[in-house]
């Protein structure tokens, strides 16, 4: 008897990829970061960057998964906001911790702001989702 072939499988969505490299990356310096906290003698710096990295790295896990089973308006944006957000948040915070200086001026309000601009967008995308293949 011949057996119907199986649909082929759905491709990666590149949302996914970026998702899953930038959730590896997070949690890998977050847990470098609470490390290096530990035996820091004014570790509430870098403890702030940590939890703040820790914090995210699912976040990261949990788009890139659901950017593949869905089409959720604003997603990309998300992801970009909340990138962006902790790179200029968290550098900022290291950059005092180990240069003794900021990034650059409002460096970690402007990457706060656009982490509250990142858990927005992704809570206007719940009004729309729709399957993948539509």
């Amino acid at each position: 008897m011949i057996k119907p072939m199986a649909p082929p499988p759905a491709p990666t969505a590149r949302l996914l990829r970026f998702c899953l490299a930038i959730s590896g990356l997070t949690g890998a310096i977050g847990i470098l970061s609470l490390a290096l906290a530990a035996h820091a003698g004014d570790s509430n710096t870098l403890g702030t960057a940590a939890r703040m990295l820790m914090f995210h790295a699912p976040v990261f896990l949990g788009i890139g998964i659901l950017a593949q089973s869905r089409r959720v308006l604003l997603l990309p944006f998300t992801a970009l906001c909340l990138a962006c957000g902790l790179i200029l948040f968290c550098g900022d915070l290291f950059s005092r911790a180990f240069l003794e200086s900021r990034l650059f001026p409002m460096a970690a309000p402007i990457g706060g702001m656009l982490l509250i601009v990142g858990w927005l967008a992704l809570a206007l995308g719940a009004f729309r989702i729709s399957p993948r293949d539509a």
